[in-house]
This record gives structure tokens, sequence and C-alpha cells, in this order.
């Protein structure tokens, strides 16, 4: 888990590359990990989905209610981009495809302490402004 604070008006770039047989990844928005703003998940192979990108929130150790939206612009060993952008109401999400989520802040703060990314891939870049 990253520590660094991610603030209302700011936005998030991470770059990657996913391993040649990953299942999934996540990034996650948080103030620790029972409490999640934001989880994206790309889905390669995982549980039910295939080539699916679920985007959900936690709180106190529950999840909440999954959202499968967009298309899935995400392959093995291509190189992805992900931006977040955080207006404080809402995140955001705009995959390299042009692809674009909204997803709303749940949790409700104004900045979150930690960045957690964690699964099949790379991280190649990690910028926030």
């Amino acid at each position: 888990m990253l520590k660094t604070t991610f603030r209302a008006g700011q936005t998030l770039t991470i770059g990657g590359v996913p391993t040649l047989k990953a299942e999934d990844f996540s990034v996650n928005i948080c103030t620790d990990d029972n409490n999640i703003a934001l989880h994206v998940n790309p889905r390669f192979q995982y549980h039910d989905d295939k080539k699916k990108v679920v985007f959900n929130s936690c709180q106190g150790g529950s999840w909440e209610q999954e959202i499968r939206e967009g298309e899935f612009p995400f392959f093995h060993g291509t190189e992805f981009k992900i931006v977040i952008k955080f207006n404080g109401k809402d995140f955001v999400v705009t995959f390299s495809d042009g692809t674009n989520v909204v997803f709303l802040n749940r949790i409700g703060l104004e900045e979150y302490p930690f960045i957690n990314i964690h699964g099949d891939c790379s991280i190649t870049s990690f910028n926030i402004v």
C-alpha cells in the first residue's frame, strides 16, 4: 500500500502492463483495507467474470454494490493507462481506449491517504497532479 494523499481536484495516472497470464489486478483508493472509496478491478478471467472491469467500494470491511460498465481495454503483456480524476463527488476513470466510467464517492471524504495496486501487473508509471 502506497501512502500518498489523493485529494479532490487531483488526477491520478497509472501506467502498467498485465502479466502474460494475468487473471486480474486492482487499483484501490482508500483510507485503509476496510474502507476503499474506489476499487477498479480489471478481470481477464476471475470468479465468474471474463474480460470485465468491476468497480466497487468497501465501507467498514463490507463490499457494496458492484458496477460493471464499459469495454475491456486490457490485453495480456500490453501497456495500459488508467486516469482517475477526483472531483470530490465522483471519481472519473478513463482507460487507454478513451472509455470513461463515473463512480460515486460513496465514502464522501475529500482526500484519501492510501493507494493500493496489486495483482497480475507491473506498474511502469504513477503520477498525481
